[in-house]
């Protein structure tokens, strides 16, 4: 038998060529699939057409060559941007050392957007993990105690990485803030906000998300917009709170649907972006959200900190050294 030592690094590129293809190709569908319900617009068939252009160039080999130095654009910059045809050559040494310092000030940017860490608010409490996959985020996460003693939360996740991403993300921050202004509920913002975003975002981007409202009394209107559902975790049973509407920014129309549930002291609802559900290790097999319910089973005692604490370990544990390739966001809400 003959044996033949490929390099790790040509493998590695075969294998990233293979999932991005994948990705474009998911795209290309639901481009497809958008065009079709809302008609032929300009901007969705302008996509359609980069996303057909960038398979072309992974049938004809030309896919990942940077079209001004013809050498290979980083794999980094692919997973952001399947459809780049250009990498950062054309940059001298003081403009990526300067595109660094912006992209560090970003980040600061950004972080300095989160809410206050482990808030602790009119019976209830509150812990979140914001885990960039790169120096900015996608996701978004806020925490917004009112007046009228309730407690609205937000997570969500920007379709794409990068900057873009974050961009997308700084505008969801800043219209739910002033939306909360209003004192609408859960529901009514969702919706509201929904409009605005499918009037004047880049086609290009959405973002899911679930926006909740948290009564002193327990009683919880959980309104989701094509987000992960969250868990609810009540004496050791898990269970998903089911209701969904269209991802923000694609359809400006609606309705949205919010789901109202109860929680005793005790209770607690874990809320979590597809960074930690669709987590995949060396065997490229997935976290899963199955493995997280487990996992809330086996932990229902530990402090909203603790609890985030260990799912990171055991989520870590899962990859096996495997690098996080998608942003990563979790929040515990518990009724104390």
């Amino acid at each position: 038998m003959v044996s033949f030592n490929i390099p790790r690094e040509v493998t590695m590129r075969e294998l990233t060529k293979t999932k991005l293809r994948d990705q474009l190709f998911e795209r290309r569908q639901r481009l497809e699939s958008a065009i079709s319900d809302a008609g032929e617009a300009a901007d969705l068939v302008r996509l359609l057409r980069e996303v057909d252009s960038a398979l072309g160039r992974v049938d004809s080999g030309n896919f990942g060559t940077c079209l001004v130095c013809n050498l290979a654009i980083g794999d980094d910059l692919l997973a952001e941007n399947p459809m780049a045809q250009y990498c950062l050559c054309d940059l001298s040494r003081d403009q990526q050392i300067a595109l660094q310092h912006d992209l560090t000030l970003a980040s600061h940017v950004q972080l300095a957007l989160l809410p206050k860490q482990n808030t602790r608010f009119a019976g209830w409490e509150a812990h979140f993990r914001y885990i960039p996959a790169g120096p900015v985020s996608g996701d978004y996460c806020d925490l917004v105690p009112r007046n009228d003693d309730t407690l609205f939360f937000l997570i969500g996740d920007v379709s794409g990485k990068g900057v873009a991403a974050s961009l997308f993300m700084a505008r969801l921050n800043a219209l739910f803030r002033s939306l909360l202004e209003t004192g609408s509920s859960a529901t009514a913002m969702v919706e509201q906000a929904n409009r605005l975003l499918a009037d004047s975002a880049i086609p290009s981007h959405y973002a899911t998300l679930v926006c909740g409202k948290a009564e002193e009394s327990g009683r919880m209107e959980i309104c989701n917009a094509g987000h992960c559902c969250p868990l609810l975790l009540r004496d050791g049973d898990v269970a998903p709170v089911e209701s969904t509407g269209f991802p923000l920014g694609i359809f400006d129309t609606g309705p949205y649907e919010a789901r109202t549930i109860d929680l005793a002291p005790g209770d607690t609802l874990f809320l979590f972006t597809d960074g930690l559900s669709e987590a995949r290790n060396r065997s490229d097999q997935e976290y899963g959200t199955d493995r997280i319910a487990d996992f809330l089973r086996e932990n229902p005692g530990l402090p909203p900190q603790d609890l985030a604490a260990a799912c990171l370990r055991d989520v870590n544990s899962f990859l096996d050294g495997e690098p996080q390739t998608d942003d990563l966001t979790m929040m515990v809400l518990r009724k104390t």
